[in-house]
């Protein structure tokens, strides 16, 4: 092959290569009908494939743009860290994990809170985000929750989970599992106070999660197709020894065997969640 055969060559690869950066990430394909969507008509649907009407998960900061009045919100407690208290290693030191964690993400722990309004309405809202150690309920989860509940309860202004989880993280052994009691008594005084809790799940919402806050909202919805259980499909058919249903722990099964009160589009959910709001507290006046 002569020089200049080989430059053409050459060359050839190089624009291949370049074509290939400049169109990656643009298009992704929906988990569900497969269908490629382009990502700037995914944004325009809020991340929902626009032939099936998958919901594509979302991370917390999005979820609280897509929720407040034109995406303003203002953040509390970001600065809260795990102290590591069991100096815990599995596959790398815990310290690590966080570490790495807080770096890719750009956040101190698994959830944002926030306050901010809702048509008008100012509502507290707890976002967790399932990148940030699969969304795992920790002591700085747990504490930035109850927190959040409090200031409903000082306020009198009503508050809102969203539920993004694999449940309670194990790196801290009891004193996670001590935050399903710690929320559950916070809300326990919100339900006193007269201070409506909506609890909003999304895929996934399982473990501890599932197990206590998740489920005590006075208005428990989710979006489509979300997985909602306890444990997962694959341990309960090994204890049971039996084949589950079709769509079993999906948001429209659970909805059916009601312990849902609602499945609601992404589309619709503001407009939803101010309508609940509304009944719980009277409408806003003019």
């Amino acid at each position: 092959m002569d020089w200049f055969k080989l430059q053409k060559k050459v060359t050839a690869v190089k624009s291949e290569e370049e074509r290939h950066i400049r169109t990656e990430g643009l298009w992704i394909k929906c988990d569900s009908c497969r269908q490629i969507i382009w990502r700037k008509d995914l944004e325009e649907t809020l991340q929902c494939c626009s032939k099936c009407g998958h919901h594509f998960r979302i991370d917390a900061r999005t979820r609280l743009n897509y929720l407040m009045d034109n995406g303003v919100w203002q953040e509390h407690d970001a600065g809260m860290t795990s102290s590591d208290p069991l100096e815990f290693v599995d596959s790398k030191p815990y310290k690590d994990r966080l570490a790495g964690m807080q770096k890719s993400t750009g956040m101190k722990d698994a959830v944002i809170s926030a306050t901010g309004k809702i048509q008008g309405r100012q509502v507290h809202v707890c976002a967790m985000e399932l990148k940030f150690i699969g969304g795992s309920m920790g002591s700085v989860v747990g504490e930035k929750i109850t927190r959040m509940v409090e200031r409903s309860i000082a306020d009198k202004s009503p508050c809102m989970i969203v539920s993004a989880s694999g449940g309670a993280r194990m790196q801290e052994g009891a004193i996670s599992l001590m935050q399903l009691a710690k929320i559950s008594a916070a809300l326990m005084k919100l339900d006193e106070a007269k201070v409506p809790y909506i609890s909003l799940l999304t895929d996934p919402t399982t473990g501890g999660v599932t197990a206590s806050f998740a489920m005590l909202g006075d208005l428990n919805i989710a979006e489509p197709g979300a997985l909602i259980g306890f444990a997962g499909p694959r341990v309960i058919e090994q204890t049971i020894r039996q084949k589950l249903p079709q769509g079993f722990q999906r948001a429209e099964f659970v909805l059916q065997h009601g312990f849902l009160d609602a499945v609601v589009k992404r589309s619709e959910l503001r407009a939803f969640i101010a309508r609940s709001l509304d009944f719980f507290c009277g409408p806003l006046a003019a």
